[in-house]
């Protein structure tokens, strides 16, 4: 299997992509292809020594910054690195794309590139989180701001393919993100949401609310982009200040550095289970091929599990699986008389 990776994107450039990249293809024994400039690849290969002929380059003579406009991509940057390791997608040279630059420039690029999936109207951001009984999935998390209820509908569908994949789960519980338990609670668009999952054949357990997310109630957490994105910065804000307030308090006093060596176990656990390095990536679940974006700060750990996260999806029939579920969801709101949901 061959995998390409956007070598240019991420806030510290081609360093940690290539250096993840080389694990990746030492540990999990596939092909990954560099898609960026070439002399910079190279000289981050020399750096490790490595000659192996499973890492190969592709040149890209173009770069996306990480605060220029997506739109930019498609209209000025078709030679820039996120848009050609996308086309190797679409071309079947490689299985997945991935990629830690701008998040908006690797939508875009997936979106015109690859398309969305058959009966998909809105592509979503899938975001694993650590709950208190193992790891919840969470969409969209960003790729879809303004959302109907049948762009919900869709997402907790294709939420449930991935987290069967993830999970291993053949009916993942599906909450709906909202300000209270109760039916009555939400907005128009997520009581129209409830409505609609209520009446599919996928387990779902209601409405959740934001404390409820990391308890590990319900297995995939659908909301639109807006709040998802939101929430899952909130995550990784509060995750970051409990860290740097708790090493504050150790290093503060005699007592808080005697106690860390007994504590040291437990908290690089929790480290480890809040750090995203160990998720890799988050799938742009909805288009027709696997692409995985993640943080801009992702070490050679992140983009390496992100690269082990592509293989796995690209090795499951996920887009293939998800097609299958929303055919079906179509032919249910035609029989029960709703219509197709509007593009």
């Amino acid at each position: 299997m061959k995998i390409a990776v956007d070598a240019m994107g991420g806030d510290y450039g081609p360093a940690p992509t290539v250096e993840g990249a080389l694990q990746a293809v030492q540990e999990l024994n596939i092909e990954v292809v560099l898609v960026g400039d070439e002399s910079q690849i190279r000289d981050q290969l020399l750096r490790h020594g490595c000659s192996d002929p499973r890492l190969t380059i592709r040149h890209a003579a173009q770069t996306v910054g990480m605060h220029e406009s997506p739109s930019s991509v498609a209209r000025k940057k078709r030679d820039s690195s996120v848009w050609m390791a996308t086309e190797l997608v679409k071309t079947g040279e490689a299985s997945a794309v991935v990629s830690a630059g701008n998040t908006g420039a690797s939508m875009v690029a997936a979106f015109f590139i690859l398309g969305v999936i058959k009966g998909v109207e809105r592509p979503a951001i899938a975001a694993t989180l650590p709950t208190l009984t193992g790891t919840a999935v969470m969409l969209d998390v960003g790729a879809t701001v303004d959302c109907t209820a049948q762009h919900i509908e869709q997402f907790a569908i294709m939420g449930n393919e991935y987290g069967k994949h993830l999970f291993g789960k053949p009916n993942p519980r599906i909450g709906l993100l909202s300000i209270g338990e109760e039916d009555t609670k939400g907005n128009d668009v997520t009581r129209e949401a409830l409505r609609l999952l209520k009446a599919s054949p996928m387990n779902f357990i209601g409405n959740v609310e934001g404390r409820d997310v990391f308890n590990g109630g319900a297995d995939v957490i659908v909301c639109d982009g807006f709040i998802g994105n939101v929430a899952l910065k909130i995550t990784e804000a509060v995750a970051e200040t409990i860290k740097k307030l708790l090493m504050k308090d150790i290093a503060g006093s005699r007592l808080g550095r005697l106690a860390y060596l007994f504590l040291a176990g437990p908290l690089g656990r929790l480290r480890r289970r809040m750090d995203y390095a160990e998720f890799g990536g988050a799938p742009l679940l909805g288009v027709n091929g696997i692409s995985i974006i993640c943080h801009g700060h992702s070490s050679a750990k992140a983009i390496k599990n992100a690269i082990r996260r592509a293989k796995g999806l690209a090795e499951s029939r996920l887009i293939e699986l998800i097609q299958q579920d929303i055919e079906e969801s179509v032919a249910q709101h035609q029989q029960g008389g709703r219509g197709e949901p509007s593009a």
